[in-house]
């Protein structure tokens, strides 16, 4: 196998394939990204065994086709260290040579027979939906997942892949984060049945991927994975067993409710100053509405106190409701600053909701007196 190309271009499509390399493993070869190059393509892959991804790099001149395991931390350093503009990498069965335009690496092969194969995008039945949306989809959801949850299957994002539109929920019990969009069928869809949870992670990863695509992704769910695909790069990742809580009942209804619209820039500031005093043992904020303002205060007992406002267009009866302000902000800092959003609140008691115009729903829960 030999191979010539620009070294910046294979590094970003290294350091792609990388992030789903583990750390450790009981198995090695795992630790490494498997090149195979043919005289039409040359395809990074990598996996862990429970994500794996394939990337193809264009532009590379194969000398000798075939297949190269290179390790990632060697080959790696060797691609982020070398200021030249070319690289060339040849293998035999024992030993991968590296050049750039003036340093020569000699480093031992694995046998690429070894590497556990990453699976193509081949169904004639999926999802079409633009990659900006999907990124903002992951955006918006997976900050409010948990991993840590042993109850639910809340380590990963809920999607649901019917009709002309995709939905993804993430929650962690306390808040959940609801994103939907349009998608596009082609053939019947390439839904499976049941839950499609995607483990966080997992989720991240294709956001990673699908940074510099603005096109249209093709998604299917099989019965244990989800497989997703730009024009360059394939990501499959096994699904997260269990159950997903049923996230609909979090949504108050048959209540009424009252509507105050914020802009995310001010009021974050406003998040921000008030839960200066807060801390792990007093974390409540209390949001106050009436009289055309907003009053935030947080009681941090040794901390002090803080008295923030804000003018609003509510000029209704008072309305408030005790919130941590890590949940709030992390909602606002997913949001453009001059984003309008739609604030619902019944009472003191009932779950705060936010709605953004692009169909962005965002639950919290409210803390009691003496939180």
């Amino acid at each position: 196998m030999k191979i010539r190309c620009d070294r910046e271009r294979l590094w970003r499509a290294f350091q792609t394939a990388a992030s789903v390399v583990p750390a450790r493993s009981p198995k090695p070869i795992l630790r490494n990204i498997k090149l195979d190059a043919t005289a039409d393509a040359v395809t990074l892959t990598a996996t862990d065994q429970e994500v794996g991804i394939r990337i193809d790099v264009a532009g590379i001149d194969v000398g000798a086709p075939g297949s190269v395991v290179l390790p990632v931390d060697r080959v790696g350093a060797i691609l982020r260290e070398s200021s030249d503009e070319k690289i060339s990498i040849e293998s035999d069965a024992s030993r991968i040579r590296v050049e750039t335009g003036t340093s020569q690496f000699q480093l031992p092969s694995e046998d690429p027979a070894e590497f556990p194969g990453v699976g193509e995008f081949d169904e004639q039945s999926y999802h079409e939906l633009p990659a900006r949306f999907f990124r903002e989809l992951i955006r918006r959801t997976t900050f409010a997942t948990d991993n840590e949850s042993s109850r639910y299957a809340l380590g990963g994002v809920l999607l649901e892949l019917g009709g002309e539109e995709v939905l993804g929920v993430g929650t962690d019990g306390r808040r959940l984060a609801k994103q939907v969009g349009p998608a596009k069928i082609v053939g019947s869809g390439g839904a499976a049945e049941g839950n499609t949870i995607v483990p966080t992670r997992a989720m991240h990863l294709m956001e990673r991927a699908l940074a510099d695509n603005d096109e249209a992704i093709q998604v299917t769910a099989r019965a244990n994975e989800i497989v997703v695909r730009s024009q360059k790069t394939t990501i499959l990742s096994r699904l997260v067993e269990g159950r997903f809580p049923n996230w609909r009942g979090v949504f108050p209804d048959g209540v009424e409710i009252t509507k105050i619209d914020l802009t995310v820039g001010p009021f974050f500031a406003a998040v921000r100053q008030a839960a200066i005093v807060t801390s792990d043992e007093r974390r409540g904020v209390e949001f106050r509405f009436g009289d055309g303002k907003v009053v935030l205060s947080a009681h941090g007992a040794e901390l002090g106190e803080s008295h923030v406002e804000m003018p609003t267009a509510y000029d209704g009866a008072e309305l408030h409701i005790k919130l941590d302000p890590r949940f709030v902000s992390e909602f606002l800092k997913v949001l453009e600053p001059d984003t309008t959003f739609t604030l619902e609140l019944v009472d003191a008691d009932t779950a705060a909701v936010c709605r953004t115009a692009d169909g962005y729903s965002y639950v919290v829960m409210p803390l009691s007196r003496n939180q």
